[in-house]
């Protein structure tokens, strides 16, 4: 899952449940499949590559190598075909930034100059591969929510020319802030209301920085985290095709408030004007200058991709997905230094793995392609996958949909199947017939004010138009109810998410869950890949396209 740096926005994606022990699991779930997923093969890829051998599986290390060496053996054992030409690998080149921000930010108002101080009223970094970036002198505008939306007669930057200049955004929707349902989607966060998709919309509109301010509720998470997630080294795409704002970053409420009144308008309601409509930027009068240093080091890591063939249209494609990264060596925390990322996402790697040879013990091969697509540095920023969808090796119009598998289910059985980012497309209502058959309910996130939806790798493909699916169980254990398994979420994320305690040793799980979600994830794609059927997005989805 997505690690601190796009920031902690992941926390709870992925369903990140710890529990004990527990025999046979692979007893616990009803086979809905014509070929059953091996608890036993899920245990020995997760203990395999949760291993302190591997090193915690970050990109650029010494475990990336381990990782796709033991990927290509596997996937070639079980006869299936390289996804590129006649290699499992694709070539990802990226950059590692470790970034220097200033340790101030000067602000020049007319009555006299603002100074704000790194970690504690801002944090900044620039995505652009350079060894240094300014902004000196650079106009301050408050720009709302800094988001144009045409579907929801939305655009923040109407009339506004912000080339050179510093835009200050709010972080999430303007129906989250409101609580009207009419504004947007209401408390369930859009795109738009994502800091990833504030930064994207400045640079699109030539600004030269662009500060989100920090509100914890609206953000789902408090400000410590931005401080952790955003310094040290990040890896990014070496090129993505896309503008880059000089500096971003991130500004704490008080930050805010502070530059609100020293430019005098301490009378103007900014967070309720921001929020309609006919909201007009503000001039702030004021000037910002800083700088970013960067050191820089251009190296490349690899997406694994192998192809089970269709037997009648080989030319269209089902794409499942999962990440094979973590995040390597870190901080020991009772003398253990290394992240083994079992839970994220060795178990989605295990689980897709297993999968993979169901599918080549089917009794008749599916009449669509089927990839398994296992991406690398997602916790870096889903990079693995963006850049996938921006140079495929598959066609994104003969791609039909994509599943993606970011953690387990590693507590039993599930009564329900919850899908993040219920409503985008006709994937639920297939995700729904599986349900039926496995006897579970749906039902959508459960928080969806937090846009988890945009935290994973199937994001991507979504932004290009592929309907995708990102769901398992985890809400409600089938015989131990809900509160257990709020108990065992809880439980991880205090205790193990992206901590060395994120470890495992076989039978360590019981893999019933794992079990019964990979078999309904493998009921849906052969929905698809035995018909003809190419699914719709919803019109109410804000990466609706008509694939008609």
């Amino acid at each position: 899952m997505t690690k601190f740096f796009p920031a902690l926005l992941c926390l709870f994606s992925g369903w990140l449940f710890f529990a004990c022990r527990q025999d046979n699991p692979s007893a616990e779930s009803p086979v809905t499949t014509s070929a059953p997923v091996d608890s036993a093969t899920i245990d020995r890829h997760l203990t395999e590559l949760a291993s302190d051998r591997y090193g915690g599986r970050l990109p650029f290390s010494e475990g990336e190598g381990l990782t796709l060496a033991y990927l290509e053996k596997e996937l070639k054992a079980l006869g299936l075909q390289p996804g590129n030409g006649d290699s499992y690998r694709q070539e990802v080149p990226m950059v590692e930034i470790t970034g220097h921000p200033a340790e101030r930010i000067d602000l020049t108002l007319p009555n006299g100059d603002l100074t704000w101080r790194l970690g504690a009223d801002y944090i900044t970094f620039t995505d652009k591969p350079v060894e240094r970036v300014s902004v000196t002198d650079s106009e301050v505008i408050f720009a709302g929510f800094g988001i144009v939306a045409p579907e929801y007669g939305w655009n923040d930057y109407d009339g506004l020319d912000v080339k050179g200049k510093t835009v200050v955004v709010m972080v999430n929707d303007p129906g989250y802030y409101l609580e009207d349902t009419t504004l947007f989607k209401g408390n369930a966060m859009t795109y738009y209301g994502r800091y990833t998709y504030k930064y994207e919309e400045a640079a699109r509109q030539g600004a030269a920085a662009c500060l989100v301010i920090h509100e914890q509720g609206a953000a789902g998470y408090p400000w410590f985290v931005v401080q952790s997630s955003w310094t040290g080294e990040r890896l990014n795409l070496e090129d993505d095709g896309q503008p880059k704002l000089d500096v971003a970053g991130w500004i704490t409420l008080d930050a805010a408030r502070q530059l609100f009144q020293a430019s005098g308008l301490t009378g103007i309601r900014w967070f309720e004007e921001a929020a309609s409509p006919d909201f007009e930027p503000i001039p702030l009068r004021t000037q910002l200058t800083t700088t970013v240093r960067n050191d820089l080091r251009f190296d490349k890591s690899y997406n694994i991709m192998a192809t089970l063939p269709g037997a009648d249209r080989p030319e269209e494609h089902l794409i499942y997905t999962a990440h094979w990264d973590h995040i390597g060596v870190g901080p020991a925390v009772n003398g253990d230094s290394i992240y083994n990322g079992a839970l994220d996402n060795a178990s989605g790697v295990a689980q897709l793995l297993a999968m993979a040879e169901a599918f080549t013990k089917l009794p008749k091969g599916p009449e669509r392609s089927v990839d398994f697509l296992f991406v690398t540095a997602e916790e870096q920023g889903l990079w693995g996958s963006a850049y996938y969808v921006n140079n495929p090796l598959v066609p994104i119009d003969k791609t039909v949909a994509n599943i993606n598998i970011d953690g387990v289910n590693p507590i039993g059985p599930a009564a329900d199947l919850t899908i993040t980012g219920m409503g985008h497309s006709e994937m639920d209502d297939l995700a729904a017939t599986a349900a039926e058959r496995q006897g579970r309910y749906v039902q959508g996130g459960q928080e969806p004010e937090k846009g988890y939806f945009y935290r994973s790798d199937h994001f991507n493909f979504a932004k290009k138009g592929v309907p995708v699916l990102y769901a398992d169980g985890g809400y409600e254990h089938a015989t131990l109810g809900k509160e257990y398994a709020r108990q065992q979420k809880d439980a991880f994320v205090a205790q193990r998410y992206h901590q060395p305690a994120d470890e495992y040793s076989s039978g360590a799980w019981p893999l019933g869950g794992a079990v019964q979600d990979a078999e309904l994830m493998m009921d849906v794609g052969l929905q698809l890949a035995n018909s003809e059927r190419w699914p719709a997005w919803r019109r109410t989805s804000e990466f609706y396209v008509d694939r008609q």
